[in-house]
């Protein structure tokens, strides 16, 4: 008897043993490490249903924690998400002093996944003694006394498992693509004080409310202080403290699908709730059955069904219209798509309104396209009570009005961009936009509005016959012009040319009308002014600059700067020269704005040509960023975000405000002058089209002439000139290249150097990935260093910097959208400056050098 007794305690001792074993051999111990390609290469969960470890990703791998499945695992967690994926050659390593790192060996770099964790109590410091990855999905470290001291569950990504809670201010962030990109995605789930649990896109600013596309709509239910987004391991997905204190249950899964249809192959289900990367919230049960590989995914609740609902699945100036369940992105009609094959990104105006009336007051060349069943967000400028008819009429005479939305009896109108575009077939609503009728195509039915596809709206442009009569009586006026110009052209030429002639040689004459004055010099006495050209202030393209001082009134004197042109033209007439030099300075002289160099006077006496213009004290930008010899002598932080605006608004009144559009085509620190305020303005604009004859072209889809200003410079030079700077200026405008898209690109990269002061390729850096300038602040910006860009200026704490980071941000994206390589997806100076000062959404910029390679 006693010996039974014996042999079944031994049995059970061992029992005992074997299921310890069991238990603790899923226990990561210090000194464990992963690699992508060597066993082993993850840490199972007791179950063998979850792993932690390297994943592939994109071209190389990711760590993170994921449901095993055949044929595909599903990622449910990825440790510093927007870190560029790893290549072949890393590992994790559990460390000997209790660190959970990612070792980069390729680039010599250590990223900590889990470490140190301290006291609450005590404040010292808890190091880690071992990990478990547990049956629930959460990878755990624990100390000494086991307890744990870092768990995955409290930084979820896009996804929450059974047993896990999203607290109060949490958030879920989607991934680019749940399959193939679990980096940060375009849209954010919040659980928000106010007890709602709200969807936005995640370029919402503040989150806006405007801007949220579902909510649990819990603020009325008086929830407790400690309300949070649970999931249990029934699939119950509830807001509550815990499950005995559910207080709103959005989805009860062990109900619907396993009580209502008892699946007896079941072994085990794991339950999970993600925001996808359309948007939308969905709980999803992973159903493991007895002696089979695998699992089978299905969808137990989804937020609603149409992906159309969600904001900002479409970029800007575009909608989303759902064939069925697949939703697709189109562009207003007079826009097109920034990549033809990225339409989510967004559409831009494929015509510039310089003039939406003609001089006596009639409709210009822009006329309204009518959309049915469109809508979309934000506030409108204008919103009156009107007939349809009017509302269309309104918004075609209204120079800000880029489209409109007539719905209940209401004309709304609003400015570009139109954000957030839907069609839906139940809303009455119908949209008007304003279209070029210069533009080929503007007055067709695009080809993804066609009339056969049920799920895409009915394009109408109205009044045709209205536009066939315009269209006659233009053609013939303008037949009637030509006739009387040939005829009269020959005596007003010769009447201009000896006007002009008498012009230049008064001396004394000023140029005048009655926007502005200009003083004409003699050559003595601005030779007297500098005295003898003595004291050089700069050398550019086209001449020197010196200082001199002229005398203003009773006993006051003014300080001027003169510019020395060289290499001028010559004609083979003096009159027609001096005809022509004249004409152009008094179309510089026209330029009036507060950020830019005013024109005084000039001087012409045969080859001797000078400008006067008036003087700079602070010198240029250029000096102001790169050769301070102390950080007291660089502009503050504040001080360069201002900076910046000035030059934007230069480039503004030169592109779209002034009488002739400008393209400066150098913009560069060395052409960007300080004022005694510290004013930066814009210098050196129309000189090229002064002083290299018939030069002069038209922008596609412009109706007035263009001016070509300086020379580009090859660091700042659009990319589109590249490989054009040997050809002959004339030939290089005749294929009509140029563009204002040239003069964004170059202040794009003078934006990124006044944030860094810095110059856009430096040499002499520590890392080669630092040497261009747009590449460095585009890896920072990815890996979320941006604080690297300001350098010994953050270190030394710079308050203004650290207070301001949004800012920072958001210059950096504005700088990297402008440096594009493709001219299309450049923002116009307009956009740039609304950007900049934080009234338009900005999305996140792609690699500058690699979008069109995608």
């Amino acid at each position: 008897m006693a010996s039974i007794v014996v042999a079944l305690l031994i049995f059970f001792i061992l029992f005992a043993a074997i299921e310890a074993q069991k238990k603790t051999s899923n226990v990561i111990r210090l000194g464990s490490s992963l690699s992508p390609i060597r066993k082993p290469n993850s840490w199972l969960s007791p179950s063998g249903l979850f792993a932690f470890g390297f994943y592939p990703e994109k071209n190389g791998f990711a760590v993170g924690i994921w449901i095993i499945g055949h044929p595909n695992n599903t990622v449910v967690w990825t440790a510093n998400r927007d870190y560029p994926p790893v290549s072949s050659n890393s590992t994790i390593e559990f460390t000997s002093d209790g660190r959970l790192i990612l070792n980069h060996t390729q680039q010599a770099t250590e990223l900590d996944i889990a470490g140190f964790n301290v006291d609450v109590n005590t404040g010292r410091s808890r190091r880690a003694v071992s990990a478990h990855l547990l049956d629930s999905g959460n990878f755990m470290l624990y100390d000494n006394d086991s307890s744990v001291i870092w768990q995955s569950f409290d930084s979820p990504t896009d996804t929450i498992l059974g047993n896990q809670t999203l607290y109060r201010d949490g958030e879920l962030v989607s991934s680019v693509s749940s399959s193939s990109d679990h980096s940060r995605g375009r849209y954010c789930l919040l659980m928000q004080d106010d007890e709602n649990l709200v969807a936005y896109p995640v370029n919402s600013t503040r989150p806006d409310p405007a801007d949220a596309y579902w909510a649990s709509d819990t603020s009325d239910l008086k929830m407790n202080s400690y309300t949070n987004l649970n999931l249990n391991f029934n699939g119950v997905l509830f807001l509550g403290e815990n499950i005995s204190n559910i207080q709103h249950t959005l989805a009860n899964s062990s109900i619907s699908s396993i009580v209502g249809n008892i699946n007896h192959s079941v072994n085990e289900i794991i339950y999970r709730a993600t925001l996808d990367d359309d948007g939308i919230f969905r709980l999803y049960s992973h159903r493991f059955v007895r002696n089979k590989t695998g699992s089978m995914v299905s969808v137990q609740w989804s937020a609603f069904q149409d992906r159309c609902q969600v904001v900002g699945f479409c970029g800007l100036n575009s909608y989303c219209s759902s064939n069925g369940s697949k939703p697709e992105c189109y562009c207003y009609p007079g826009f097109v798509p920034f990549n033809p094959g990225k339409k989510f990104l967004g559409c831009y105006r494929n015509f510039t309104e310089h003039r939406c009336r003609s001089e006596k007051g009639g409709p210009g060349l822009v006329n309204i396209t009518s959309l049915e069943n469109l809508r979309w967000r934000g506030h409108s400028y204008s919103a009156v009570p009107m007939k349809k008819e009017d509302c269309r009429k309104s918004c075609l005479e209204d120079c800000n009005c880029g489209a409109a939305l007539y719905f209940s009896r209401q004309c709304r109108k609003h400015k570009l961009p139109l954000r957030y575009g839907a069609r839906n077939l139940r809303d009455s609503t119908t949209a008007f936009i304003k279209v070029s009728l210069g533009t080929s195509g503007a007055a067709k039915i695009p080809h993804q509005l066609t009339p056969d596809s049920p799920s895409n709206p009915i394009v109408v442009i109205e009044n045709k016959r209205h536009l066939i009569s315009i269209l006659a009586v233009s053609l013939g006026s303008l037949a009637c012009l030509c006739i009387v110009i040939a005829s009269s052209t020959f005596f007003v030429y010769r009447h201009r040319v000896h006007k002009y002639k008498k012009l230049s040689n008064n001396t004394k004459l000023g140029l005048t009308t009655e926007e502005f004055s200009l003083r004409s010099f003699s050559y003595n006495e601005l030779e007297e002014a500098t005295q003898g050209f003595k004291e050089e202030l700069g050398k550019g393209s086209f001449g020197t600059v010196y200082k001199g001082t002229l005398s203003g009134g009773g006993n006051k004197n003014i300080v001027v700067a003169v510019k020395r042109l060289e290499n001028v033209p010559e004609e083979d007439e003096d009159s027609h020269r001096e005809f022509r030099f004249q004409t152009e300075v008094t179309a510089i002289g026209r330029t009036h704005h507060r950020n830019l160099v005013q024109l005084l006077g000039f001087c012409v006496e045969g080859r001797r040509k000078l400008l006067v213009y008036e003087y700079m004290s602070n010198g240029s930008l250029a000096n102001v960023l790169f050769k301070a010899t102390d950080h007291q002598r660089r502009p503050g932080w504040k001080e360069r975000v201002r900076i910046v605006l000035d030059i934007a608004r230069g480039i503004l009144y030169l592109h779209e405000e002034c009488e002739a559009c400008i393209v400066h085509c150098g913009i560069k620190p060395q052409n960007i002058l300080m004022d005694d305020s510290w004013t930066a303005k814009i210098s050196d604009f129309g000189l090229a089209k002064l002083l290299l004859p018939n030069h002069t072209t038209s922008i596609t889809g412009r109706s007035r002439g263009v001016t070509v200003s300086s020379g580009p410079v090859s660091s700042y030079l659009a990319p589109e000139w590249q490989g054009q700077q040997q050809k002959q200026q004339q030939q290089l405008w005749k294929q009509d290249l140029i563009s204002v898209k040239a003069d964004i690109y170059s202040f794009g990269v003078v934006l990124l150097e006044v944030i860094c002061c810095r110059r856009n390729i430096e040499v002499n850096v520590s890392n080669a990935d630092e040497i261009i300038l747009s590449t460095w602040v585009y890896k920072c910006f990815v890996t979320g260093e941006l604080y690297k860009l300001v350098g010994d200026e953050w270190d030394e704490c710079d308050e203004e910097i650290r207070a301001d980071l949004k800012t920072l941000e958001r210059m950096v994206k504005v700088g990297l959208w402008c440096v594009q390589d493709d001219p299309g997806l450049r923002p116009s100076i307009k956009s740039v400056i609304l950007m900049l000062e934080g009234t338009m959404n900005i999305l996140v910029p792609p690699h500058p050098s690699l979008l069109d390679n995608t």
